[in-house]
């Protein structure tokens, strides 16, 4: 993962239970609407081949990574499928020391104040709080007063509505999934109302850091080297 390039555009697709079908159209659309990076979560069935697949498919185009990664195994076989940044709800050490020593850009999640400071202290090239959108922004503005330098990527629950409310309070990145990749929408092939959901966030966070007067990416990460 080229963290710049994610910095510039800090918005993460998050795609969870999708059948190998979904994926051709699923990419086309994502890709349309100006999206920049998606994970694939390892409790999908086939995780491994659909990633290969949507490197195969999106080239240069999507950034893409591995998430709810729980274990070494799991790790290595999410970046042998080609995955280049790695996601978790919690933090695993081991995995964080793994991705560390390899340059591979890991978020482990985190929620209490002790939680986040320990997955920073840890190696995170940023912090995933979850769920985000069950305590607000205004525990992200909390968390941001005794640890300005931690960057913190919002995770559940985040909207375009609600989207410059979480930057403002700190977030230096967020995340999108069921919301927006509904499984009754992918049923129905309802590619196009995807596309345009994922449009309307990334127009919302390009507005968001354009213009907000504390930009999100300041503190963003530890880690500049691409992977």
């Amino acid at each position: 993962m080229d963290l710049g390039r994610f910095r510039s555009l800090p918005l993460l697709g998050i795609l969870r239970g999708v059948q190998p079908d979904d994926l051709s159209p699923l990419t086309d659309a994502v890709c349309a609407a100006g999206l920049a990076a998606i994970e694939v979560t390892m409790n999908t069935a086939g995780a491994p081949a659909l990633i290969r697949s949507l490197v195969s498919q999106a080239g240069s185009h999507l950034m893409i990574g591995a998430g709810t990664v729980l274990d070494v195994e799991t790790l290595d076989t999410a970046l042998d499928a080609g995955a280049t940044f790695v996601v978790m709800p919690v933090l695993v050490p081991e995995v964080v020391e793994r991705c560390t020593g390899r340059g591979v850009p890991v978020f482990p999640g985190a929620l209490t104040p002790q939680e986040i400071f320990t997955a920073w202290q840890a190696g995170a090239a940023m912090v995933k709080v979850f769920p985000a959108g069950a305590f607000g922004p205004g525990y992200l503005r909390e968390i941001k007063g005794p640890f300005r330098d931690i960057a913190l990527m919002a995770v559940g629950g985040v909207t375009a509505e609600n989207m410059r409310a979480f930057f403002e309070a700190g977030a230096s990145a967020v995340a999108f999934g069921a919301s927006v990749f509904r499984l009754d929408w992918l049923a129905e092939r309802q590619y196009g109302r995807i596309a345009d959901e994922v449009r309307r966030l990334v127009e919302a966070c390009r507005t968001v850091t354009e213009r907000t007067s504390a930009p999100p990416r300041a503190g963003f990460g530890r880690r500049e080297e691409p992977a």
